[in-house]
């Protein structure tokens, strides 16, 4: 089979106009910006509808779209595991995390690490965090779209595409800093899911319905929940590293948790977070099925990273195929200019205003700008490395698992436990990341261990809770009223409860969070 991956004028037109508006929604919400807090946060004064799609669009990028199609081709519809695994983790952030992250006041997630332990738990986490920001966040999101302009200007090296798609993000980011991140990802909401509904009917017409998927389609690769020695999912890494790597993503990940630290107040921030939860949903029948469809429509791809790219172009008209174009070009932008915007709070707050605390709010906000065009560049220029990697999904999430444990474990005790202290952090950072190193070097360099990266998160994450445990013992206690606002409590939990009581059920984010679960166990069982 041969697709076409040419665009008519049509459709050039319509991605042109959506290119100049969004360019010109950033330049115009630049001009009102007065402070740093306006700037990186958008004056901490965000309702939830809009924190709820911002949420949705950073995640589901093209990267995404890409990655959950191409998998489901190839590996089968369990890593919509990954996105239904969203809702249970949101839910639990809302419940445990949140109101102690808001009440703290953060620029930063790692901000919040030197307030519960030490400086040097929130130097690593920014190091850390930027470097995954551009070698895995923004990087991995410029060659999917670098992919897609492949295909439709192949004469055109992937380089120069890259760096187009790096500029035209970088500028309304550059000015409009979170604000213009979070209405743009709005508007970019609305054309992705028309994409994506459009796609997956289009594509179950042609394929004759379910009654033709599920007689030729291989029933293992319509299954969420797979055997252990299964090379996507295995249902024990899904219930283990899942859950790690998920918290982290939703829940300490600064280009995510951004839109959070914008939120009017803690209600918007919870009723926010649960919004963008049942987003997540829907995205096994418009983003990853459409994949399974692309089984029985195109047996014979050469890369599983082909298949979105496949399914727009073959199957939509000229005009429709432009605004999904747009969509998905709007996606792609969506998670550049979060991860630029975070690693340009996370660089500016973190760094420059320790290094320079006379710098005036102005020019916080001169020395966010070019951090965030340096970070652009960067990403353009690594972004072309990625190619040589296999499946894109598998490529992010195989990086967060050597990566991220250390600071899971760091949040997740230090949440439940006002015991843990600083020395016993700084241990199993210090440990953590080596084993980390080590277990990167034999299983993906070497190649003289095989284990599923689902494997490794956890048992990084165990060794690192036991290092943080047993030092923080061996150490003097951290003062109580230190660690008191950043510590989860029963007391605290049935004072919440009382207050909750004058709330109508609607308003109420426990009745909400228990709906969503229930909805999330349906759809489970299901396809189980």
């Amino acid at each position: 089979m041969n697709t076409d991956f040419s665009l008519h004028t049509i459709d050039l037109v319509i991605i042109g106009v959506y290119i100049v508006f969004v360019i010109g929604v950033g330049l115009r919400l630049g001009k009102k910006h007065q402070s740093a807090e306006d700037y990186f946060l958008a004056g901490r004064s965000m309702i939830w509808p809009f924190i709820g799609i911002s949420l949705f669009a950073s995640n589901i990028s093209s990267t995404t779209l890409i990655g959950l199609a191409g998998d489901a081709y190839s590996t089968g519809i369990s890593v919509y595991n990954y996105e239904w695994f969203a809702v249970i983790i949101l839910v639990f952030f809302v419940i445990f995390f949140l109101p102690f992250v808001l009440r703290a006041k953060i620029y930063t997630m790692p901000e919040y690490l030197e307030h519960r332990y030490d400086v040097r738990a929130r130097t690593y986490f920014s190091v850390l965090t930027l470097f995954l920001n551009i070698v895995v966040d923004t990087a991995s999101c410029l060659y999917a779209g670098g992919l897609i302009l492949k295909l439709i200007f192949p004469e055109i090296p992937m380089w120069e595409t890259i760096t187009v798609l790096a500029i035209v993000a970088g500028i309304y980011t550059i000015a409009g800093g979170l604000a213009a991140v979070i209405y743009t990802d709005a508007i970019q909401t609305v054309l992705l899911l028309i994409g994506a509904i459009v796609i997956t009917g289009a594509a179950f017409t042609q394929v004759g319905g379910w009654d033709a998927i599920i007689t030729q389609v291989s029933p293992d690769k319509l299954s969420l929940i797979r055997p252990l020695d299964d090379p996507g999912v295995p249902w024990l890494g899904l219930f283990t590293g899942v859950p790690l790597l998920g918290f982290y993503y939703w829940c300490t990940n600064q280009f995510m948790m951004q839109r959070v630290l914008s939120a009017k107040d803690l209600q918007h921030g919870r009723l926010g977070s649960l919004f963008a939860a049942f987003l997540k949903l829907p995205v096994l029948f418009i983003m990853v099925l459409p994949g399974t469809m692309a089984i029985l429509l195109y047996p014979e791809l050469p890369k599983a990273d082909l298949v979105y790219p496949t399914l727009m172009f073959d199957l939509l008209p000229t005009g429709l195929l432009g605004l999904v174009m747009a969509g998905f070009i709007a996606a792609l932008m969506s998670q550049i200019d979060s991860t630029l915007n975070s690693a340009s709070t996370l660089v500016t707050m973190d760094f420059i205003t320790k290094a320079r605390p006379e710098l005036s709010n102005k020019q916080l906000m001169v020395a966010g700008r070019w951090v965030t065009f340096i970070f652009m560049l960067l990403a353009a220029l690594w972004a072309p490395q990625i190619e040589n990697f296999g499946s894109l999904f598998k490529y992010l999430q195989s990086v967060l698992s050597y990566t991220v444990p250390p600071v899971v474990a760091m949040f997740l005790v230090g949440i439940f436990w006002k015991r843990a202290n600083a020395q016993g952090a700084f241990y199993s950072l210090t440990i953590g990341v080596l084993l980390g190193a080590i277990f990167f070097y034999m299983n993906e360099i070497a190649a003289t261990t095989s284990v599923h990266f689902l494997y490794i998160a956890p048992i990084l994450f165990v060794v690192c809770v036991i290092i943080l445990v047993v030092g923080s013992l061996m150490t003097a206690a951290p003062k109580e009223a230190d660690v008191a606002p950043y510590t989860w409590t029963k007391a605290y939990f049935d004072a919440e409860t009382e207050e909750l009581k004058a709330l109508p059920w609607y308003q109420n984010y426990r009745v909400i969070s228990v709906g969503l679960s229930i909805l999330t166990v349906i759809i489970v069982v299901m396809f189980w």
